[in-house]
């Protein structure tokens, strides 16, 4: 019985690695397409009726500004 525990133990660790892998890895690939993913995302808003002035304006500014600038709620302070 006293193996069945450890086990168990060693699968939970090695799905925590898994998981901390996986969330390094789009931590790394949004950081690489974050402009690009910004401009489709901004372009679907405009397509379903969103707010196009914030929209332009998240597409105009870079990724770093951008996330300099959000305010407490996520929104621009601008």
């Amino acid at each position: 019985m006293k193996t069945l525990g450890r086990k168990s133990g060693q699968t939970m660790v090695e799905y925590i690695i898994i998981v901390i892998i996986i969330a390094i890895a789009a931590i790394a690939i949004f950081g690489v397409f974050g402009d690009t993913i910004r401009k489709k995302l901004s372009g679907a808003v405009n397509e379903l009726g969103g707010d196009e002035s914030a929209a332009s304006t998240a597409v105009e500014t870079g990724s770093e500004q951008w996330l300099k600038d959000l305010g407490p709620e996520g929104s621009s302070q601008n």
